[in-house]
């Protein structure tokens, strides 16, 4: 008999990356679905932020998202009739944002999990309870136990795993309400989020609309409260985005939106990811995206220390991923103050920084519609050998230090980031200190690969890593892209020190 699995519970995105993420691992895994079989109504989730496309990418199916996808790089800002700004994101070769309905990366998950034989996915299998002792975890099903060495609770807002965990999932739900419409239509619009406030067709509420693939296009209202699609005049809401042009509606659903983190991600051998840890306001697409990062984060975790690495490797997890969701929460919680104030000051200063706008670039800039989403710093974790502060404010540049995501770049044979994922990569300035590197990683043992690799050797430009990249530093990178350390000068000790860190030693 082989290696007990990995339990993962929901077969969503987050439950089916993770499950492919391991298998790159050679973890087995066995996937319970509750429900019967697949069922994405509708759309759900629709932009995937580039940093999440390099984590799809490594389980195989970033390619045909891109090739399906519509790719966007601006978006702009209306108060009533007036554009207030716009802003717009560098293209390179993975884009910045590309919209793609949740339904269809399903699909390509699924297809990609149906080719590996590493995981069994069994639908109709809902967890039930869960006994934990010291050398694994058995998960109850209807049909039997399923024993395996840790369970992943990846089953969305109601999760089983949370509730037997007994984890709290503290919040607040909020009674605004928003109507999402997909219509299928031939539109003259560009390809870019539109976001608008007060428009006339919607006064004292707002609209967003996104362009999808197949002549597809996500509207977004925020709809008065007792809204009901069954009786409202859904055609004229319509015709006021697509004038006489003909249309289709493929999908609609009436939503509230919920600000709620776990009170922890991990608790013995049981972890949260995606929605069962976190949810949040959807204006600026930092849920799925979150979640996938929780799945990476995740799996490389639990791969080494399945392989001997010290279990408090996966007390990180909660350490990195619940600050993520809380920053996470934070930013959306203030978006929502502004879209949707809950009181007469709030209302007030929304009213106030729109009119100025309208005149004034300095108003423009308290306007929130939406802060996007992007990867969360690592500089406090306990795995990041620190250099120092950095920016602390969501959005602020982001300088390659310890604990960011290691910037991409063009390299022989494709880009810097290909080259992360299967374990912990060192760049080292000199081709003469490949082999010492090589000889330091290898003290954490064979079940942990440490690659080493020249800049000059890759065609690296040393300008793309900062002002960290000297004549002779070293940059440590993580197997999720995040740089651990980055020492100014090669040093055996600090090499060691470094990578023990990084894995939780």
């Amino acid at each position: 008999m082989g290696p007990a699995p990995v339990v993962i519970a929901g077969a969503g995105p987050v439950g089916l990356a993770t499950a492919l993420l391991l298998a790159r691992w050679r973890v087995p895994t066995v996937l319970l679905e509750a429900a019967a079989q697949r069922a994405c109504p509708g759309s759900k989730a629709i932009c995937f932020q580039r940093d999440v496309l390099d984590i799809l990418d490594r389980v195989g199916v970033a390619g045909a998202m891109v090739a399906e996808g519509v790719t966007w790089t601006t978006g702009r800002t209306y108060f009533r009739e007036h554009e207030l700004y716009s802003v717009t994101f560098p293209e390179a070769e993975v884009p910045p944002w590309i919209n793609i309905s949740q339904a269809r990366v399903e699909e390509l998950l699924c297809a990609r999990v149906a080719a590996e034989p590493l995981i069994d996915l069994r639908h109709g299998s809902p967890v039930i309870g869960y006994r934990e002792d010291a050398e694994g975890v058995d998960v109850l099903t209807p049909d039997g136990p399923v024993r395996g060495s840790h369970l992943v609770g990846a089953d969305g807002p109601r999760s089983a795993v949370r509730r037997l965990a007994d984890i709290a999932f503290p919040g607040r739900s909020f009674e605004d309400l928003f109507l999402i419409c997909d219509i299928k239509a031939s539109l003259p619009f560009p390809k870019e989020r539109r976001f608008y406030f007060d428009p006339p067709w919607n006064p004292g509420r707002q609209v967003l609309v996104h362009q999808c693939p197949d002549s597809v296009w996500r509207i977004d209202w925020q709809v008065p409260p007792g809204f009901d699609p069954a009786t409202a005049d859904l055609d004229a809401m319509v015709r006021r985005i697509t004038g006489s042009r003909p249309y289709e509606i493929v999908w609609l659903t009436v939503y509230r939106f919920h600000s709620r983190v776990a009170t922890s991600l991990g608790r013995g051998r049981v972890f949260l990811a995606g929605d069962a840890a976190h949810l949040f306001a959807p204006f600026g697409a930092r849920g799925l995206n979150s979640g996938l990062q929780d799945a990476e984060n995740l799996a490389w975790k639990l791969a080494l220390v399945r392989r001997g690495a010290p279990d408090r490797l996966l007390d990180s997890y909660d350490a990195e991923r619940r600050a993520a969701a809380l920053v996470n929460l934070a930013v959306t919680a203030r978006t929502m103050e502004f879209l949707v104030p809950q009181s007469p000051p709030q209302w007030e200063w929304r009213r106030t920084v729109l009119e100025r706008a309208v005149a004034d670039p300095e108003a423009r800039k308290l306007i929130d519609s939406g802060k996007l989403a992007e990867p969360y710093w690592y500089v406090d974790s306990p795995l990041t050998t620190s250099t120092g502060p950095v920016p602390e404010e969501p959005g602020a540049a982001r300088p390659p230090v310890p604990g960011v995501i290691c910037p991409d770049a063009p390299v022989r044979g494709g880009r810097l980031r290909q080259r992360f994922g299967a374990g912990f990569v060192v760049l080292v300035a000199r081709p003469d200190r490949i082999a010492p590197a090589t000889a330091m990683g290898a003290e954490l043992g064979a079940d942990v690969p440490v690659e080493v690799l020249a800049r000059s050797e890759l065609g690296l430009d040393s300008a793309v890593l900062g002002e960290g990249a000297g004549p002779d530093s070293v940059h440590l990178v993580r197997p999720d892209g995040h740089l651990a350390a980055i020492l100014p000068s090669f040093s055996a000790e600090a090499l060691t020190t470094a990578l023990h860190r990084a894995v939780g030693r």
